[in-house]
């Protein structure tokens, strides 16, 4: 069946405003996490045989890792991830601009260590400079690839030995063809849920608001990303920090870095980065799900409505979308983060800029480039 429209834009207008990808990549993901989902099924079986034997093992340390926007899904889903584990165990993220740089610093060779790695082509520098390095440096290292690309080269790593690597290569849809990774860092994020972590309320609970969403909360996106500001601030907590960092790189990449974004938590927030409010200053604050966090959020959210600084002032919250606060924020945070890619999907084409490539002089890149990598010699 064809569709004649992607966030409630012609597809002839989004061809033309060099916005299709991006539009249709934000759109499909309520039908990309149902067929993931499904997809899941017949891998559950085998992908446990090989997590098992690693779960039991009393002083497992699971490392999180990607590049950019990939790592950034390991930082919001670290300390849910935490909680599914045994006492001695823990999950860390570390993004592999770190791990590369400066190995030795990250990685425990006395440790059993699984480096679960997330690349949207598998095709960055940084990505299988880490795994290299963990096999390097990490005796027995096991490896979790989970990827949009089944023929990118870190697809191809897991060839290196079945038996310490798995491959979770998710469906050819999910590598985005756009500039910005969209339902790329959904989907990826989402098979991390369903690995270890999975709870089929909460999905379907997310799929049903992100289709709610889609149909009926895409006005009023547009609306927000009418605000003609020169600064934006996304402001979450806990694992809605990382989903505020996802939002404001979004932000600033889709705008071709025309509009300044900036991320903290509310609380951090008063620590110095407050400074940058002034009347050409956007501020969207992703509230908590959880009742304790949330107080926190409307704490600086009156603080800032006093101060009577800020341009425009919004509270995001799962009350508004679903109608309820029931989604811990690990899953909440995919909802959050498709309202804030269709609001910088939305403010791109409004600047005149082309979502599926804002950076047409390639200074920046949809796979990275011109990263010079060393070989590490152990001193």
């Amino acid at each position: 069946m064809s569709v004649d429209s992607y966030l409630t834009l012609p597809v002839a207008a989004l061809k033309q405003a060099g916005g299709y990808w991006t539009a249709r990549e934000i759109s499909q993901q309520p039908q990309i996490w149902r067929q993931v989902t499904a997809e899941h099924q017949p891998r559950s079986a085998a992908l446990q045989q090989f997590l098992q034997p690693l779960l039991a093992k009393p002083l497992l340390r699971i490392i999180l890792t990607g590049a950019g926007t990939s790592a950034y899904i390991g930082q919001a889903l670290a300390a849910h991830l935490q909680q599914q584990l045994q006492p001695g165990q823990r999950v860390e993220a570390i993004a592999t601009t770190d791990l590369v740089s400066n190995p030795t610093s990250y990685l425990d060779p006395a440790l059993p260590t699984l480096l679960v790695s997330y690349g949207r082509s598998g095709n960055s520098p940084e990505s299988v400079a880490a795994v290299e390095l963990a096999e390097q440096l990490v005796p027995g290292c096991r490896h979790l690839l989970i990827t949009c690309n089944s023929q990118g080269k870190l697809a191809q790593f897991s060839q290196h030995d079945p038996e310490r690597c798995y491959l979770y290569a998710l469906p050819d849809a999910t590598h985005d063809q756009s500039f910005a990774m969209t339902s790329s860092f959904s989907s990826m994020y989402l098979a991390t849920l369903l690995t270890f972590a999975p709870d089929n309320t909460h999905l379907q609970q997310l799929i049903n608001g992100a289709e709610q969403l889609l149909q009926h909360r895409l006005a009023e996106i547009k609306q927000q990303a009418e605000t003609p500001c020169r600064r934006m601030v996304f402001l979450g907590s806990g694992p809605l920090q990382a989903i505020a960092r996802e939002a404001a790189l979004k932000y600033l990449e889709l705008t071709s870095g025309q509009i300044l974004s900036h991320y903290e938590s509310p609380l951090g927030f008063r620590h110095g980065p407050k400074s940058l409010v002034d009347a050409d200053t956007q501020v969207l604050v992703l509230q908590s799900s959880d009742a304790y966090t949330s107080r926190y959020d409307l704490d600086l959210l009156a603080e800032l409505q006093r101060d009577q600084k800020a341009l425009r002032l919004d509270l995001l919250s799962e009350q508004q979308l679903l109608g309820s606060s029931s989604l811990p924020d690990a899953w909440l945070g995919l909802l959050l983060i498709l309202w804030c890619q269709a609001l910088a999907c939305f403010k791109s084409m409004q600047l005149g800029i082309s979502p599926d490539n804002p950076c047409p002089g390639g200074q920046v890149n949809r796979v990275v480039q011109g990263v010079t990598l060393y070989p590490f010699v152990k001193a």
